[in-house]
């Protein structure tokens, strides 16, 4: 793929502009990929320097060291050691550094030197180092680094780009050296410390280094012990009621879309097969399995991507790793749970960046246990029966504590697996820079969006239509002669897989209806209630809020066989609690299977939470009924 050019690799620190880089030099040409054998994004572009020559340009993937194990650190680090299986070793590095937080990526910047490629520095956001009345020499700074070349740029607004591109020209600059890294008396870690240290006394300078930056100022309210939560808490409350209120709007429009596909392939094709396929399958599939998502998930990587880019996430970030430190997990955990409220998918994705692989395989574990947006459909139908005539008030109390509920099991659970699974070959730390509060970069949010979305449609999406095509087989045949559509299901292989495990579903106060839409439920939580409405003879409305109304009346009324009512108030709390920790979605396991790197571990996921859910709504149903 790359042929004969020369390989040119970006590498730095979190948030110090290494993307926004990649894309000023080069543009629209560029490729996105995973790296082999592992799912940690690639970018790789062609770049052309001032004298035409072309050149391969590599954007490895964010990280504070190389020592660590996190997928992105090893990734970072193989790839400049050369040893990624089909990937040559770069004939040249560009490190990118925040040029108001020197300290904190010369780490870093030293580690790469040390791998003995030719290195070049690109100093960015010199704007913002500036603002903040910082003083650099890049003169000293080559110096002190044995070298190397040193470019001032502003990368967010191709400030020093033409510049940088000079310094990547023919012939490359010799590897630096690393006087550092000779010393018997402290470890080689201490030793690049110390020389950071000497290294920006010397090239950085503050007029006064006791002044506070504005930074500093706004992290006296959001880091403080009190005024930090309620700040946090006003952000998150602002993040969800945007996501939850703004996003029905597109979903909406996807739903009428889909019906209208779907009406329409009804006109036109003739019944049969082929057009249940279309229609109930791949349709059905596509619209309500994959692409009803997309405004959740687009609207969440915004928040995510204005949060990271002005600065703030770090912080909540740093709030939180109090709290996650008593479920065994670090701040590092809080991203992948936080976009798991959203779906489990991305938020399963984001793990890539916990550098302990336990942590990792906690956190991938737990986080299906946060609400996701599809649970919604399935409590927006049981809530309002479990008190008739319910206030907004109560419902949104009940709303809460369920979604208080999943995050505190997931907290605790988390807790008891990180003991079992033992503490780290290597500690792990957990560092995290604080970069100060500046204006969103725009083009990197909406790139940020962008790439995730289309991840999330050509993975997910895949696997989601996959097993749509899978479930509409086995709901479809065998046939039966009834045009009842409850008989036709009941006569089916998911009819008849429901009713051989009724009798485990029993015991939770649910029949074999409530049974046949659990497993229905499998690719999407939401298929639950239509397929409740298909079961209990419920004429379907075009008005969403009229059809939650009708199935609400029917499931009031069922009786079983001795007349008694079926959905007591026992039975609801246990329905709702069975969905509240069911995994009850196939996709998610299936990239548990590849993000964990094993089908074991999702399969235990899978039988875990399975058994959890039908514990917990056997144990509400059984105490709620002695009540």
């Amino acid at each position: 793929m790359s042929g004969s050019l020369e390989t040119v690799a970006l590498a730095g620190n979190p948030n110090a502009g290494k993307t926004t880089l990649f894309n000023a030099l080069t543009g629209a040409n560029q490729r996105t990929g995973n790296y082999a054998g592992v799912t940690v994004d690639r970018k790789s572009g062609e770049m052309f320097t001032p004298h035409g020559k072309k050149l391969r340009l590599v954007d490895l993937p964010g990280c504070y060291s190389l020592d660590g194990g996190s997928p992105d650190q090893e990734i970072a680090r193989k790839t400049l050691l050369g040893e990624i299986e089909g990937e040559a070793r770069p004939d040249l590095v560009v490190c990118v550094v925040d040029s108001s937080n020197l300290e904190r990526h010369l780490v870093l910047t030293l580690q790469v030197i040390e791998t003995g490629l030719p290195v070049v520095i690109a100093l960015n956001m010199v704007d913002v180092a500036e603002k903040a009345g910082l003083r650099l020499d890049p003169a000293k700074l080559s110096e002190e680094l044995g070298g190397v070349p040193v470019v001032p740029i502003q990368a967010n607004a191709n400030k020093g780009i033409v510049e940088l591109k000079q310094a990547l020209r023919h012939p490359f600059p010799h590897p630096a050296d690393t006087p550092w890294k000779s010393g018997l008396d402290e470890t080689l870690a201490d030793r690049r410390l110390a020389h950071v240290i000497q290294t920006c006394e010397v090239a950085a300078r503050r007029p006064d280094g006791h002044s506070s930056t504005l930074s500093d100022k706004i992290d006296r309210f959001a880091l403080h012990p009190v005024f930090g939560w309620i700040v946090f808490a006003a952000v998150m409350f602002c993040v969800f009621w945007t996501i939850f209120s703004i996003a029905d709007v597109p979903i909406g429009w996807i739903e009428d879309g889909t019906g209208a596909v779907k009406e329409w392939l009804t006109g036109k094709m003739p019944d049969g097969d082929l057009r249940s396929l279309l229609v109930d399958g791949i349709v059905a599939g596509v619209g309500e399995g994959v692409l009803v998502f997309l405004p959740q998930i687009i609207m969440l990587f915004f928040f995510i991507g204005l949060l990271e880019s002005s600065g703030y996430m770090a912080r909540a970030a740093f709030l939180m790793d109090g709290v996650m430190a008593k479920a065994g997990l670090s701040g590092k955990a809080f991203l992948p749970l936080l976009s798991s409220f959203a779906c489990a998918l991305p938020g399963i994705m984001a793990t890539r960046t916990i550098d302990s692989a336990k942590e990792r395989l906690t956190t991938i574990f737990v986080a299906p246990w946060m609400s996701c947006s599809a649970r919604l459909p399935v409590y927006l139908t049981l809530v309002p029966l479990l008190l008739v005539g319910m206030t907004s008030l109560q419902q949104a109390l009940i709303f809460s504590a369920i979604y208080v509920l999943g995050a505190v099991t997931a907290l605790v659970v988390a807790r008891i697996l990180r003991g079992r699974l033992g503490e780290d070959a290597t500690p792990s730390h957990f560092l995290l820079e604080l970069p100060p509060y500046r204006a969103p970069q725009w083009s990197y949010i909406f790139r940020h969006i962008a790439g995730r979305a289309g991840a999330f449609l050509k993975n997910a999406g895949t696997i989601i239509l996959a097993i749509c095509i899978i479930l509409w087989a086995l709901s479809t045949y065998p046939k039966s002669d009834s045009e009842d559509p409850a008989e036709v299901l009941a006569h089916s292989a998911m009819g008849r897989i429901s009713a051989v495990v009724e009798p485990l579903v029993k015991p939770l106060g649910f029949d074999g209806r409530t049974g046949t839409a659990i497993m229905t439920s499998f690719a999407a939580r939401e298929v639950f209630t239509s397929t409740m409405g298909q079961l209990y003879h419920v004429e379907e409305s075009e008005d969403e809020d009229e059809n939650y109304s009708r199935i609400q009346n029917a499931l009031a009324a069922a009786t079983w066989p001795d007349g008694s009512k079926m959905f007591t108030l026992p039975a609801l709390l246990a329905l709702i609690v069975f969905y509240m920790y069911a995994l009850q979605c196939l996709p998610t396991t299936a990239v548990v299977a590849r993000e964990a790197g094993s089908w074991k571990w999702a399969i235990g996921q899978f039988m875990f939470m399975s058994a959890f859910a039908w514990l917990a709504a056997f144990a509400v149903f059984q105490i709620g009924s002695l009540l």
